[in-house]
């Protein structure tokens, strides 16, 4: 029984009582040294197998290599094409527009635990439908979005003026535009070869995805805004082909269900919350600037975020969502989340 780390390479699990019966195909978009494949989806697929008694086989694999791009990965999962994989929905802008909800500015904790357990409760409560054709292993948020750039720290709202940054969704694109950056929307494997080729200043994405993506020497500061809620943030989901999992008997997809849900999510989150934590003490051993806007520049910050949250629901409202019910919800389930 193995479980694919790399191409043609592979992970062995001892002691298993029974043949493998059924293969399990992740595909996800990063490398498997990011912190959700090494700290949740690798722990989860030897938790699959084991607890499968060597019945499925999971093999995973990174950067795309079964083929595809990280846009299209809900729609390889739903027809088949890999069996499970990892999509960020925000990739396809308008598809899944309540989800959108989720990654509005300074609406979710730093904790990305904390911000998955809401996401998890969130899409229970409105987004099953979106999703109907797959079968969710985990809806999870990130860590909190931070500015890495070429150059000197960020100190007040107006340094983000002329700056060409890489936008992670819609809903940060549209603060960046209010803060006069120039936004360029990009998967993350495209990230670093146009920030080496000066095509970007930067970019805000995840303190976790420094390492793989060579920060520590593309980039030469890092910063956060003030406070505890995070200036952007991005929904995740892993998804399962729907006719892979009801191809499995009964006894094999109660192993599934078990290890899907808000575990599962949770488990995700926590995966984040554990590479930020190294990945900051990474770029702070490698003599990067790590910085944190002050609470008044932040605040001008927050007044931005808070007018973007207003178009979105009045966008949202004109496409037939309840869009101020969305954002409530959300702020809800964030606040109950936190509290626990």
């Amino acid at each position: 029984m193995k479980a694919i780390l790399a191409a043609a390479a592979f992970l062995a699990l001892p002691g298993l009582a029974c043949a493998q019966e059924f293969t399990l195909r992740i595909q996800h978009f990063v490398s498997n040294s990011s912190s959700n494949p090494k700290y949740f989806l690798i722990p989860w697929a030897e938790k699959i197998e084991a607890e499968s008694g060597g019945r499925i086989d999971v093999e995973i694999y990174p950067l795309m290599q079964l083929g595809g791009k990280a846009q299209s990965q809900y729609d390889l999962v739903r027809d088949g094409a890999i069996d499970a994989g990892w999509v960020v929905p925000s990739y396809q802008p308008g598809r899944f527009p309540e989800a959108e909800a989720l990654e509005l500015p300074f609406l979710t904790p730093k904790s990305a635990e904390v911000a998955s357990r809401a996401a998890w409760r969130f899409a229970e409560e409105h987004l099953m439908d979106d999703f109907a054709d797959v079968r969710l292993i985990a809806a999870h948020m990130h860590g909190p979005g931070i500015v890495h750039k070429r150059g000197g720290a960020l100190e007040t709202a107006e340094d983000f003026d002329g700056l060409k940054l890489r936008g992670p969704s819609r809903p940060a694109t549209l603060l960046l535009e209010k803060l006069g950056a120039v936004p360029i929307g990009m998967p993350v494997p495209a990230f670093p070869e146009a920030l080496a080729r000066g095509v970007l200043d930067g970019g805000v994405i995840t303190w976790e995805m420094a390492p793989s993506l060579k920060l520590d020497e593309l980039a030469d500061s890092h910063t956060d805004v003030a406070g505890d809620r995070s200036f952007y943030n991005l929904f995740f989901i892993w998804a399962l082909n729907e006719d892979w999992y009801q191809s499995l008997p009964e006894d094999l997809k109660a192993v599934i269900d078990a290890n899907s849900g808000l575990m599962a999510s949770e488990w995700a989150g926590r995966a984040y919350d554990q590479g930020d934590i190294e990945a900051r003490a990474m770029l702070e051993a490698a003599g990067n600037t790590v910085a944190e806007l002050g609470e008044a520049e932040t605040e001008v910050l927050r007044e931005l975020g808070r007018e973007v949250t207003g178009a979105w629901i009045e966008d949202a409202t004109g496409r037939g969502l309840d869009g101020a019910g969305l954002v409530a919800d959300a702020r809800r389930l964030m606040d109950a989340s936190e509290a626990e």
